[in-house]
């Protein structure tokens, strides 16, 4: 049996390694902050916040066991709030 996936959904063991995962990266959130990289460091922090919603998203709202279709829906409206807050920055740098 894989120790990874069962009928139901992931084993216990694939919740665990995804929170270990979360715990490092949190930990890696804090380090930025305390490495003071001025706007890098927002960049970084941000980009490190992206990849713990995706991968809540993923494994614990199981995201990843859906069709195509509905990652699809999900993520055009993710995409579109990206392009938007994109086009504010611009704005607001070309001023």
């Amino acid at each position: 049996m894989n120790d990874m996936k069962t009928e139901t959904g992931p084993a216990y063991s694939g919740y665990v390694l995804t929170w270990l995962v979360l715990l490092g990266l949190t930990a890696a959130t804090v380090l930025v902050y305390h490495l003071h990289l001025g706007s890098a460091g927002a960049a970084a922090a941000l980009a490190i916040a992206s990849l713990k919603a995706g991968l809540i998203l993923l494994f614990f709202m199981h995201l990843l066991r859906e069709g195509p279709f509905l990652r699809a829906i999900f993520l055009l409206p993710v995409l579109l709030t990206g392009v938007i807050i994109g086009l504010t920055f611009l704005d607001v740098w070309y001023r």
